[in-house]
Formats: structure tokens, C-alpha cells, sequence
């Protein structure tokens, strides 16, 4: 078997934001291919759809859900729900063609200020995703709170639990990649 694709998106623009330290810490643990997708999409826009079509950056990002064995997504917390980034890139997604989210594992993270580390902008992402129909695991929840503290010097996480929880995760997102390679031969 050729080794998994992972797909990685991140609900935040910034280069080094906190959120895409838990999905490279993902991929690392998921023994694949990992593939950073870009979330950099024009706003959605019904009229803009209209007359130009859907944009090349949204096929791309659609196309490369679809290519991927499993997605690990990490969410800013904006306002106590998803980003804004992320919510659009998932707009787009739905008006692409076929949903490339069906039945695919996808592991959701966050990382946020604060005790709760993103538990409410994790809880939106799970409401956001469910007319996908994706396969979402359900746990270990990685919600990496005042993550500012939780990351050395090489973006590994320091935090025992944290640490733990992630590999947790992580292996149950490969079990489930196997296992969907196994039904489809």
C-alpha cells in the first residue's frame, strides 16, 4: 500500500499561527504524506459565481479533499465559533462539484486563548461540516488552550496530555484511512 495522503487546512492565514502547529504535529504522528492546502479564497459571492465561475484556488482546494485519504483540520476560535477563513473555504467547497468530504476521516483540532482552547469554535467546525457527511472523529478532543505556552522551539507539543491525545487521534485517523482502503478493494 503507497503511503496516505493527509490533508491539512488550517482556519487562519498567518504564517505562524497557533493553529497550524497541532496539524503539522498531526502530520508528523500520521506516518503519510501530509499536504498543507491553501484557504487564501476570494470571499464567496453568488454574483461573482455567476459570472466567473468557481475560482481555480476553489477546484484545487476541492480537488485536493477529494485526492486525500484523511483531513486533519485545526481552528482558530473567532468570536467562540469557526473562523471566518475556514467557514468560507467550506462555502466554496459545497459549490464545486461533488462534495469531497463524503465518508472521508477528518480529525478536527483548535488551538486558542483561554482555558477552553477553542472548544466552541471545534463544536461550530463539527456543525459546519455535517451536511458533508464526512467521517468525524469523535475523539480524543485536541483543543490546545493558551497554546502560546504548549509549543517548543520545533512546534512540538510539550504538554503530556496534549501529546497524547493527538497521537490518540491521530492513530485512530490511520485506522480508519486503512479500513477505507480495505472496503474499497
Amino acid at each position: 500500500m503507497t503511503q496516505p495522503t493527509l490533508l491539512l487546512m488550517t482556519g487562519s492565514l498567518r504564517g505562524r499561527s497557533f493553529n497550524r502547529k497541532p496539524v503539522i504535529a498531526a502530520a508528523r504522528l500520521f506516518y503519510g504524506t501530509p499536504v498543507m492546502a491553501d484557504l487564501d479564497l476570494p470571499l464567496y459571492n453568488g454574483d461573482v459565481e455567476d459570472r466567473d465561475g468557481i475560482p481555480h484556488k476553489v477546484r484545487d482546494l476541492r480537488d485536493r479533499i477529494a485526492a486525500a485519504d484523511a483531513v486533519a483540520i485545526s481552528t482558530p476560535k473567532n468570536n467562540r465559533s469557526l473562523s471566518g477563513v475556514l467557514k468560507n473555504a467550506l462555502d466554496w467547497v459545497s459549490r464545486a462539484g461533488d462534495n469531497p468530504w463524503a465518508d472521508k476521516p477528518v480529525a478536527l483540532m483548535a488551538a486558542a486563548g483561554g482555558q477552553a482552547g477553542g472548544a466552541r469554535a471545534q463544536y461550530a467546525l463539527r456543525l459546519a461540516l455535517d451536511p458533508f457527511q464526512p467521517r468525524l472523529l469523535t475523539g480524543p478532543e485536541v483543543m490546545v488552550a493558551r497554546p502560546e505556552a504548549e509549543y517548543d522551539a520545533e512546534d512540538q507539543l510539550t504538554g503530556e496530555a496534549y501529546r497524547k491525545a493527538l497521537a490518540t487521534l491521530m492513530a485512530r485517523q490511520k485506522a480508519e484511512t486503512t479500513r477505507q482502503d480495505r472496503a474499497a478493494a
